[in-house]
């Protein structure tokens, strides 16, 4: 199974941007997929999760700024980021779980400037 994420870049703070994640293998069950980030020098933290049947989970850090919603039909995730911060500047990394495994996706760069 690969993941493939896509619509990083840079933007100045207060603004938008939409990551996807698509996972390569369509109909399989997926537990959760999700995002996490990690910023230089920094752990690897998570930012938003979405969870077979409908829950959303958030980090504090981005709640009622970052949306997340899944496409089934294409076992794609989608993160959308608002009112974005400087602080928000990482990699950005999409993560799938299918019963006990755990994937990852290659990262994508999220700059935000002040």
């Amino acid at each position: 199974v690969q993941l493939q994420a896509s619509g990083g870049g840079s933007v100045q703070a207060g603004g938008s941007l939409r990551l996807s994640c698509r996972s390569s293998r369509v109909g399989l069950r997926i537990n959760s997929m999700g995002w996490y980030r990690q910023a230089p020098g920094r752990q690897r933290e998570h930012v938003a999760t979405y969870i077979l049947g409908g829950n959303q989970l958030y980090a504090g850090s981005v709640k009622d700024r970052f949306t997340i919603s899944r496409d089934s039909a294409e076992n794609t995730v989608n993160l959308q980021m608002n009112s974005l911060k400087p602080e928000d500047t990482a990699v950005y990394y999409c993560r799938a779980q299918m019963g006990e495994v755990v994937y990852w996706g290659q990262g994508t760069q999220v700059t935000v400037s002040s």
